[in-house]
């Protein structure tokens, strides 16, 4: 299968110590992921004005790179918006963010990632209007990534994060119908949320369009302990052929950590065998 390597940047300050591999400056950030041989950059951006104040594009082609998904994540980090916010006001400026950054997104070709932007119920928000509103915001985000050509992520977070989708199963049946939406399997919610990982993945099929690539403590693949070879072998199955994008702690430190997965991608995707299923 044609698996693909990609590593986070993340540009935004209030994130700083999150779960991205490399921060805060473009070209440094970028020409370390070409150097180690990477296929894409999965970037974390502030807002669509981090695209428009300097040349991105340039900067990623100049170092044969592509961009695997733009989060939205900043959203929710830097100005507190979600999609389900008891206030109105608030979910327009959600979406009207989101939208902003699919339409950046279409630019290289790649999705828009939901993910703590998803929100979750609370005193004023009980479960299941929530759940209406993500779905309502789904649906409009949708419709908007077909106009203009874009892609989105939808992803299932672990029960501490969101009371949302907490398993792909959960998020197979919220994207239902939705023309431009896929799902965001990220391992490490997975392995807190999933009996069998792998059988997730069979079961979700299709529906998945982006895997994040790490480890049960957040760090890059091989610092845990996630048994990853039947993850590989069911991405084969469902003939997954995207991006195992590192969202990890720079752990030891940057280098190391991005040194480390392509390691792992290396040893663990370098057997070519066919898919099992039909």
């Amino acid at each position: 299968m044609n698996f693909r390597s990609a590593i986070t940047l993340s540009f935004v300050p209030q994130a700083k110590g999150g779960p991205f591999v490399l921060w805060d400056d473009l070209v440094s950030s970028v020409s370390l992921a070409a150097q180690l041989g990477f296929d894409a950059v999965e970037i974390f951006p502030p807002g669509p004005e981090f695209f428009q104040s300097r040349d991105v594009s340039q900067v990623i082609l100049d170092h044969g790179l592509r961009v695997a998904a733009i989060g939205t994540g900043a959203g929710w980090v830097v100005h507190r918006w979600s999609l389900v916010d008891p206030n109105p006001a608030v979910r327009t400026a959600a979406l009207d963010f989101v939208r902003s950054i699919i339409d950046v997104a279409a630019r290289f070709d790649a999705p828009a990632i939901i993910g703590s932007m998803q929100g979750r119920s609370g005193p004023d928000m009980p479960a299941d209007e929530a759940r209406a509103h993500l779905r309502s915001a789904l649906e409009q985000l949708d419709r908007h990534a077909s106009q203009v050509g874009g892609k989105l992520l939808y992803e299932p977070l672990n029960r501490y994060e969101t009371d949302q989708c907490n398993r792909l199963e959960q998020g197979v049946c919220l994207i239902a119908g939705l023309e431009r939406t896929r799902l965001l399997a990220d391992w490490f919610h997975m392995n807190i949320e999933e009996k069998d990982i792998a059988e997730s993945l069979r079961c979700a099929g299709s529906a998945v369009g982006h895997i994040h690539f790490a480890d049960t403590n957040r760090q890059a693949i091989g610092c845990g302990h996630l048994d990853v070879p039947p993850l590989i072998d069911a991405l084969r199955d469902i003939r997954y052929d995207g991006y195992l994008s590192a969202e990890v702690f720079a752990l030891p430190d940057s280098r190391s950590a991005a040194e480390q997965t392509l390691r792992a991608f290396r040893n663990l995707t370098a057997d070519s065998q066919t898919p099992t299923s039909p």
